[in-house]
């Protein structure tokens, strides 16, 4: 049986999957750690990472930056264009922890926390750097 990612959440309250794409990298690794999702309960916070559906049916999984009164600001560690006007009705869950290597890494532990200060925080310089690094990796296609 093939279940979406909304009825396991509906039915269980919990997912835990392996994600496909880099978008969460450097915290998320592609293919490697598990993630677990739960049911978000209530307005989210900054920096939590919901997993959310866009209108398109595509599944996301980013980190808020920003609260707004009826939505919210994300964007993937790994990227550097913010996506506005996810609203609570598009989010399925949220992240609560980080399967990595056998051990289960809590999404609020201080060292998470710590890379989520520190990463975040470093925001403007970040989108520089990625910038920068697409820009030449298309020149050197060419």
């Amino acid at each position: 049986m093939n279940s979406s990612f909304e009825e396991i959440l509906e039915k269980d309250g919990r997912l835990v999957y392996t994600n496909v794409g880099d978008s969460m990298w450097p915290f998320i690794r592609q293919g490697r750690d598990l993630l677990v999702i739960e049911r978000a309960r209530g307005r989210l916070r900054r920096y939590d990472v919901p997993l959310y559906r866009r209108d398109s049916g595509q599944y996301v999984l980013h980190r808020v930056l920003e609260v707004r009164g009826s939505d919210y600001v994300t964007c993937g560690d790994n990227r550097w264009t913010k996506e506005y006007g996810v609203t609570d009705g598009q989010i399925l869950g949220v992240l609560t922890a980080v399967v990595r290597g056998g051990k289960e890494i809590p999404a609020d532990s201080p060292l998470s926390r710590l890379y989520v200060s520190v990463w975040c925080g470093l925001f403007p310089l970040r989108a520089f750097i990625l910038r920068s690094f697409a820009f030449i990796k298309r020149i050197f296609r060419k």
